[in-house]
């Protein structure tokens, strides 16, 4: 699995983050960084449940 962001939807407002902080982060600059592009299969539930949170729909998970 890997994760895409469209980083010209997001809006870092840390949905993601807080769904699956072992994969997303927003920083004090206020920019959301990917920490795994590529998370293990046993994160596959927390980074689909970022996806859906994202009011921008700013993240994919591509098989």
């Amino acid at each position: 699995m890997r994760i895409v962001v469209d980083f010209d939807l997001c809006e870092s407002n840390a949905l993601c983050m807080a769904a699956a902080p072992e994969v997303f982060e927003v920083r004090d600059d206020d920019f959301l960084y990917v920490l795994l592009e590529e998370p293990p299969e046993e994160l596959r539930e927390k980074v689909e449940a970022a996806a859906r949170a994202c009011p921008k729909a700013a993240i994919k998970v591509v098989d």
